[in-house]
């Protein structure tokens, strides 16, 4: 499947940080057990599709924060 880009740089910055505060939050113990394994999960979801600028979640609403 060949998906098209629909994540803009702002978008995807955003999520990298995000991630690495879930990322934080779980290995300094703040945040632990199943709240800490779905921070952890969306994190990594957060960090791959920022490095494919690629969001699922956004093609049923037709959004997409990437410039013309």
């Amino acid at each position: 499947m060949n998906f098209k880009p629909n994540m803009g740089n702002t978008d995807r910055i955003l999520r990298v940080v995000v991630a690495l505060v879930f990322a934080g939050l779980y290995f300094t113990g703040t945040v632990s057990g199943t709240a800490g394994m779905i921070l952890l999960a969306l994190g990594v979801i957060f960090l791959l599709t920022s490095f494919v600028s690629f969001c699922p979640l956004y093609l049923p609403f037709k959004i997409s924060t990437k410039g013309k």
